[in-house]
């Protein structure tokens, strides 16, 4: 079922997940931004710690920072219990007092801080992985394009339009991918040879473990606020070093379909996280969530199943179109193309639309909604009505985007 080989025993993975996530607030208000739920059940971290799982990468360190707790809470009480002898997923923050926010300065000098456990590792890799993007893929796969390459350091790439290239950071590459620069937000970025295409970062680094601490002690010479994009990889192209793209459309998992080929998203924005979302609620989703051979793993709790109440003409419970997690009751109400968290309740006469409700959401009764998230624990009153009337929601003090998402926050501290 999974890739589980060699390559994964020899490899640890490092997972940058501090991220603040200010451009979710406010749904990162009181949560880092890989801990904001993400299709009804999962964290946004979810999905890169199944990937790692899946390809047989069993010693995770998961570096937190920004508002850990919850993230933590997650992390010990799901992927800290499926852990055997000798393999482990573990959340460690910065050792100290401050209640600063400056603890990792840049993603190189989080590992840097925590370099004693890759170099008290036995590991032949190091593999680099951020926490807050929505993906499958086999980490394997460009690990032997590493090792093929013999290179020192292989960066994962999307390959994407040269107009989309134009927002994010970009490599110059030659035939063989091999790196000869990089380019934050380019005017004009430089195409992949004999394409129309250009190759953006993913921010995803596979490092031979020796490679790793040497670069990281010289660069700490040089940068206070180490950074692999604006100072690890420019030094190591600067050094001559070996530095390798890996095409990430290459990659396939079992029971992959060929429509989700090169699926990868940010979710950095409200309007982002929201289209991503509601991705899933297609009739064929780009992001197959029903592919048991690749399965995306969380904490399932212990909840009832899900059900709907009433089957009258003035009130039916019915869920259309959507996800529903175990312990929603849909009450004489109507859901449609939305995604209910756990523990919902729509109680009756009420309707749902093209929205996200976190966990243990309720909505009363003679409620309208519409192109909202939820988050979790709010309770809509009796009676009121959402994302009809965008300037009256900016009133209650919701949070609408340009492009007519409200947003609900939590009230409780």
């Amino acid at each position: 079922m999974y890739s589980m080989n060699n390559v994964g025993r020899d490899t640890i993975a490092m997972v940058l997940a501090g991220g603040k996530g200010e451009r979710l607030s406010p749904l990162t208000l009181r949560r880092a931004k890989p801990s904001v739920a993400f299709g009804g059940k999962y964290k946004i971290i979810d999905f890169v710690l199944s990937n790692l799982f899946n390809s047989g990468i069993k010693k995770v360190y998961i570096l937190t920072q920004y508002r850990a707790f919850s993230l933590n809470k997650h992390i010990r009480e799901s992927w800290g219990k499926w852990t055997g002898l000798g393999e482990f997923y573990v959340a460690i923050s910065p050792e100290t007092s401050s209640e600063s926010e400056e603890w990792f300065k840049g993603t190189a000098d989080a590992i840097l801080q925590y370099l004693r456990f890759v170099e008290s590792s036995d590991a032949d890799y190091v593999a680099i992985f951020g926490g807050d993007h929505i993906y499958k893929m086999d980490v394997t796969q460009m690990i032997n394009y590493h090792r093929m390459n013999r290179a020192d350091i292989t960066i994962a790439a999307l390959e994407v339009a040269a107009e989309e290239a134009s927002r994010l950071g970009v490599f110059s590459v030659d035939e063989e991918f091999r790196v000869s620069g990089f380019t934050e937000k380019p005017k004009v970025p430089e195409r992949i040879p004999g394409r129309e295409t250009c190759f953006a970062s993913m921010g995803n680094y596979i490092f031979p473990t020796k490679k790793l601490i040497e670069v990281l002690q010289e660069g700490k010479k040089l940068h206070a606020d180490l950074d692999f994009g604006k100072h690890v990889i420019p030094m190591m192209l600067a050094s001559g070093d070996r530095v390798f793209a890996y095409n990430f459309n290459d990659n396939v998992i079992p029971g992959m379909k060929t429509e989700e080929r090169g699926y990868w998203r940010d979710v950095g924005t409200i309007d982002s996280y929201y289209e991503a979302n509601m991705d899933l609620v297609n009739v064929s989703p780009q992001l197959n969530l029903y592919n048991y051979k690749w399965p995306i793993l969380t904490n399932q709790g212990n909840l009832p199943p899900a059900k709907t109440v009433f089957d009258n003409d003035d009130r039916r419970g019915q869920n259309i179109d959507s996800y529903v997690c175990a312990g929603c009751i849909t009450s004489g109400s109507t859901v449609r193309r939305s995604i209910l968290g756990p523990l919902c309740k729509i109680n009756s006469y009420s309707l749902v639309e093209e929205s996200i409700l976190f966990e243990n959401v309720t909505v009363g009764r003679h409620v309208k909604i519409k192109k909202a998230i939820i988050d979790k624990n709010v309770v809509v009153k009796d009676g009121s009505t959402i994302g009809y009337d965008l300037e009256a929601d900016r009133g209650k003090g919701y949070t609408v985007t340009e492009s007519g998402i409200v947003v609900v926050p939590r009230l409780d501290k």
